[in-house]
């Protein structure tokens, strides 16, 4: 399986990805190759290519009803992408906040509130991950 950072680092792919978080949002189940094509202007030889590629990753499923295929999006592979980043917005909002404070902290405090900040945000990570699992949502 390709490395989940490549996958996304297309353009026309995040596009794809998008429109199918738009749809699913709007209480579509599933969008169809055709349906892609015409909203993002793209050649469907193109579209089929991409899906291809974020099929084996796993970010979408696909529904076949007759000779039409209806894709969703599976935001699971997508996690990883979001443990990675959650250290670096952790760290900006910690910093803004103390600029903003207009204060600065003695070394012992600031490394207490960083380590308070860090589990605080890893704890609701892992609780909005585990909501999204959870059916019905």
């Amino acid at each position: 399986m390709a490395d989940i950072f490549d996958v996304i680092a297309d353009g026309t792919r995040r596009d794809i990805l998008q429109l199918l978080r738009e749809r699913a949002a709007s209480g579509e189940h599933g969008t169809s190759v055709s349906q892609i094509v015409n909203e993002l202007g793209v050649s469907q030889p193109t579209v089929s290519k991409h899906l291809k590629v974020l099929r084996e990753a796993e970010l979408v499923s696909v529904r076949e009803e007759g000779q039409h295929r209806y894709y969703r999006l599976s935001t699971a592979p997508l996690d990883e992408v979001d443990d990675w980043l959650v250290p670096f917005f952790d760290d900006g909002i910690a910093a803004a906040d103390a600029a903003a404070a207009g204060t600065s902290l003695t070394d012992s405090a600031a490394a207490a509130a960083d380590l308070v900040g860090r589990a605080a945000a890893s704890t609701k990570h892992a609780f909005e991950s585990v909501l999204k699992k959870m059916p019905g949502r």
